[in-house]
């Protein structure tokens, strides 16, 4: 049986052209080569030199020079033969690569071209670099792109794109090979015009439609490569159904639409659209999913006896559907065969002869498959191959399985066993009875033994458990470590306990063997630029297996340094290596290996040296305005050789912001941006060691948004039905303030909110709350809201308090909630001095506290209030108001001219009423405002004085209600001994003590509003 097949391979140097071929069977078996299906033998050709060992056979070439091996160019196949038949391998195909000439091209600025990289035929899918000659990658771009093919295409020409170094490097990864073309020289001239536009043409498939046949399973991409000035966009889109975003993905600057696992669901019309400014260009590609064969079931090698009829099953499937052929030992069927239409052979009536190696082969347009079956007529008499005296332990009520396996040619029948069973405690007891050869005895044991063992390379005793062995076994066989020194002992358990361990048996030292096992979790964790660190789990001393143990480390390039490995050993990891590169892929052995041997073959693991900063940074850039806050932003990734690590992500800056993204993605979503501001956003690659350099600066202004809430909205009220509005414009506008948007509504129950730009006929008795939103192109913004009521009508207070001291006298009274302020002053007459009034500086009637000084201690006075006018806003503004003015004014001056001709006349008055006797100045008025009497009859020390108007008889309605129509006057004594002091009133709203509170909210002065708008409203009855 062919355990491992020759390999295709594309030869680029005389090493590389190796054929092997392994085979197992017995006796061994003999190998020969058929070359382009004509017999071919390596060991008689002069240039080649043939390796043939037990179950394998090889050959390679001894020539010095390539031009040699072009005649070794051909098709092979491997059969390996004894005396039980032939298997036979695929088929491996070699091919040679040829020499190259130097090319120079020539264009003009404008024109598209193509340079071509013609990477020779294989089998092995190549990967394709342009490089210059410095092994700096060619800035590939939405106008410079690789194709499929490997060629070099260019949207259209500049006079930049002028070198001599465009190089074409073809990457094997199978066979660790990188083929450098010959380098091509690109001149472009200047166009003798201005670079004309040009709309999208196809360079890359040609035409208008494309046929593409995938197979199951495999990668496959769509290619739309189009030349066009300025560079065309280019979109994809499924003209059939949706498009899987999860097996599909844009490459190549969206030039290549890349399927993975392709199936069947893939399989339709897909469409490339091309545009720029001068048109648009479509190419259709119907995709056509089919299957190379595949195997469903496989024959099975097997025995038989002579006369027996031997049906070999072989099925495969694919697309399209693969055609069954069978042949013995390499050579096509004959005899009594029958082969059936679902691809069965049947071979009637075997005998002897029949003994062979058959093959089946699955075969369509996509490929070849074949599976080797061994079927071998022998008679054989009938053998048991289960153990003698198996010992099987069951519970009571437990399923019994009593294994008899058996050997013969024809196959032996089995009778029927006969079971005796005999029941006792909890137990089953039973004797099976195999009639065929022998007999077997099967009964239960409640006692086991327990085997333990001591290491005596270990200083301190420690015994382990090594086995346990059923009661009914005296001897047991036991795995041990190589290399090792023991002593055992014995204990024996049952349901009771276990037993005192035995006495202690000799030491016992195990032969050395080779290591049985490597090291685990084989890795790299290079952290150092330039150096290969390679690491591993320990093992265990037990698994050393014998003297001199220690690690064989292997490492090589992963790619481009052929099959020779580096070796080297050490004791323990990590294992370093230096000047190795940066961020350099290796595969890295680790191999346990001691004086005896080595271990078994590792498999190779993927590390890589020390990272360093990325050297790119991502290129096209680009950002999609969603809306006022949110953006898409996208990039194309940066190159694998110029990240220098394993890529982390990628971050994006907008000023102070910074966004990281996944290593897989090309465009985030970034949300929670100002409205109406500009942003510059750079974007950077980063490793484990850093970032890379930021990309060009890309700038851009969000969408205007709706605006903050206002910083500050103040109320104040000129009357009581109006409400002035003060406002300082939003701290965030995010766009252009346009206006802004008043509502309001009582605040006492849930009554409507109304929009308004005035307001009239406010309710006195109500509180309303109130709405301002700023406004920009893109609507009203969030709100702040006020709660406040108009300000009540004031009056002098109602009630005062009195309180005489020894030369002065405390008033105090309660002001009112919501009630304007008003000021007033308190005329004062000592009845001594007859009739010269005296007042007292202003006060506001916020005070609620004044004190009278400069009194003549035992005096008695007169005191009443005067009412200032109080300038209301709204009522001197009014026409009404000035118009009355005016006349009043105008009759003044009308009255003094008469007045002045009069005199100027000599006429005379007289004033002998006025003469006629004095009057008493406690009867006279002060300006025709009087009130009652209020005097002191008897003179009382007390350090207060209790309302005027308690228990007083002189008191009227009116008495200290400076609210009423007239004036109010009292009479008080001065006690030269009393000095009163008042306390404030606690109840009302706070006091600030003669400065006038125009509004119950204090409204203050505010700067006027951006963009020309007003900030503030008056709100009118």
């Amino acid at each position: 049986m062919i355990t491992t097949q020759p390999e295709s391979v594309t030869v680029f140097s005389v090493e590389d052209l190796v054929m092997s071929c392994e085979a197992s069977g017995s006796p061994p078996p003999i190998f020969r080569w058929t070359k382009d299906g004509e017999e071919f033998d390596p060991g008689t050709d002069p240039e080649l030199k043939v390796a043939e060992n037990a179950g394998s056979f090889a050959f390679y070439t001894l020539s010095n020079t390539m031009d040699t091996l072009k005649q070794y160019q051909g098709k092979y196949v491997c059969y390996a033969s004894n005396e039980l038949g032939t298997a036979v391998s695929n088929e491996a195909t070699l091919s040679t690569d040829g020499n190259e000439k130097k090319v120079s091209v020539k264009s003009e600025a404008g024109s598209s071209i193509v340079l071509k990289c013609n990477p020779p035929q294989s089998s092995m899918e190549p990967i394709i670099h342009w490089m210059d000659w410095k092994l700096h990658h060619i800035k590939l771009s939405k106008r410079v792109v690789v194709g499929k093919d490997g060629n070099l295409y260019f949207a259209y020409l500049t006079t930049e794109d002028s070198r001599n170094d465009y190089t074409c490097n073809v990457q094997y990864l199978a066979t660790r090979t990188i083929l450098a073309k010959e380098p091509i020289t690109l001149t472009v001239a200047p166009s003798n015009s201005l670079l004309r536009n040009k709309r999208p043409q196809m360079m890359r498939p040609t035409g208008s439609h494309s046929v593409y046949h995938a197979l199951r399973g495999q990668t496959m991409e769509l290619e739309c490569i189009v030349q066009g000035h300025p560079t065309p966009d280019v979109t994809w889109l499924r003209k059939d159904g949706e498009l899987s975003e999860s097996r599909t993905s844009k490459e190549m600057f969206d030039r290549r639409l890349h399927f993975t696992n392709i199936s069947e669901s893939d399989a339709g019309e897909y469409q490339c659209s091309a545009n720029n400014s001068q048109g648009k260009l479509t190419h259709i590609y119907t995709v056509i999913v089919e299957a190379a064969p595949y195997w469903t079931k496989e024959p099975v090698s097997q025995l038989y006896a002579p006369g027996e009829t031997v049906r070999l099953d072989c099925q495969a499937d694919g697309i399209p559907t693969p055609t069954i052929s069978w042949t013995i030992n390499g050579i096509p069927l004959s005899g009594q065969r029958t082969l059936t239409s679902g691809g069965s052979l049947i071979l009637n009536d075997v005998s002897f002869g029949d003994t062979a190696i058959y093959q089946c082969q699955a075969s369509n347009k996509h490929g070849t498959i074949i599976t080797n079956t061994n079927v071998y007529v022998i008679e054989l008499p009938p053998q048991i191959l289960s153990e003698d005296r198996n010992i099987y332990t069951f519970t009571e009520g437990q399923k019994a399985s009593l294994e008899c396996e058996t050997f013969g040619s024809p196959k032996p029948k089995h009778d029927s066993p006969k079971y005796l069973f005999m029941s006792l405690f909890l137990f089953l007891f039973f004797t099976v009875h195999l009639i065929l050869f022998h007999q077997t005895l099967i009964f239960f044991v409640d006692t086991e033994y327990v085997v333990e063992f001591e290491d005596q390379g270990l200083k301190d005793e420690h015994w382990e458990e090594l086995k346990k062995v059923r009661g009914s076994e005296q001897h047991a066989s036991l795995p041990l470590w190589p290399y090792m020194s023991y002593r055992f002992r014995v204990i024996a358990i049952n349901e009771v306990g276990r037993s005192d361990p035995s006495k202690p048996s000799e030491i016992y030292n195990t032969p050395a063997e080779a290591p049985d096992n490597n090291p685990e979790d084989v890795r790299s964790e290079s952290t150092n630029q330039n150096t290969l660190v390679v690491t591993w789990q320990e093992m265990d001393q037990r698994n050393f297996n014998g003297p001199n143990f220690r690690y064989m480390v292997l490492w090589r390039r992963a790619v481009g340094s052929g099959p020779y490995w580096h070796v080297n050993s050490t004791a323990a990891p990590p294992f370093v290596v230096n000047d190795v590169g940066n961020f350099s892929a290796f595969e890295i052995k680790v191999q346990a290996v001691n004086d005896i041997g080595e271990g078994p073959e590792p498999d190779p693991v993927i590390g890589y040296s020390g990272e360093d900063v990325p050297l790119d940074a991502p290129m096209n850039v680009g950002v999609v305005l969603i809306n006022s806050t949110t953006i898409k932003a996208s990039w194309a990734p940066v190159e694998k050789a110029k990240v220098r690590g394993h890529l982390l992500g990628y971050k994006e800056s907008e000023e102070t912001k910074v966004v990281e993204t996944g290593p897989n993605e090309e465009r985030r979503v970034i949300s929670d941006l100002r409205p109406y501001s500009h942003y510059n956003l750079a974007m950077t690659v980063f490793n484990s060691k850093g970032e890379g350099p930021a990309s060009e600066t890309l700038e851009f202004k969000t969408h205007e948004g709706v605006p903050g809430p206002p910083t500050s909205l103040m109320l104040d009220s000129p009357s009581e039905t109006e409400m002035t509005l003060h406002w300082t414009p939003p701290g965030q506008p995010n766009g252009v303030l346009i206006g802004y948007l008043l509502q309001y509504q009582r605040s006492d129950t849930n009554h409507q909110l109304y929009e308004t730009q005035y307001i009239f006929n406010l309710d006195r008795h109500s509180h309303y709350r109130f709405y301002l939103r700023g406004r920009t192109t893109a609507g009203d913004g969030e709100p702040i809201m006020r709660e406040g009521a108009t300000t009540l009508d004031g009056a002098p207070p109602a009630f005062v308090n009195l309180s005489a001291g020894e030369n002065a006298v405390n008033l105090s009274w309660v002001a009112k909630k919501r009630h304007r302020n008003v000021r007033f002053q308190i005329y004062y007459l000592n009845k001594k001095d007859g009739r010269n009034w005296k007042q007292s500086e202003k006060v506001n009637s916020s005070q609620s506290f004044y004190q009278l000084q400069g009194l003549t201690p035992g005096s008695q006075y007169l005191l009443h209030k005067n009412p200032l006018s109080s300038v209301q806003p709204s009522f001197a503004t009014q026409g009404w108001f000035i118009g009355v003015v005016s006349a009043i004014v105008l009759l003044l001056l009308i009255l003094l001219i008469l007045c002045f001709i009069k005199r100027s006349k000599g006429g005379k008055y007289s004033v002998k009423d006025k003469e006629e006797g004095p009057m008493d100045s406690e009867a006279r008025p002060m300006k025709d405002e009087t009130f009652g009497e209020y005097s002191y009859l008897e003179e009382k020390r007390t350090t207060s004085q209790a309302s005027l108007c308690e228990e007083s008889k002189l008191c009227s309605q009116d008495n200290l209600d400076f609210n009423g129509s007239s004036a109010m006057t009292m009479e008080l004594n001065i006690d030269e001994s009393l000095v009163s002091q008042l306390s404030r009133p606690s109840e009302g709203t706070e006091v600030l003590h003669g400065v006038p509170d125009n509004s119950p909210l204090n409204p203050t002065t505010v700067s006027a509003a951006t963009n020309g708008m007003p900030n503030s409203v008056t709100i009118l009855d």
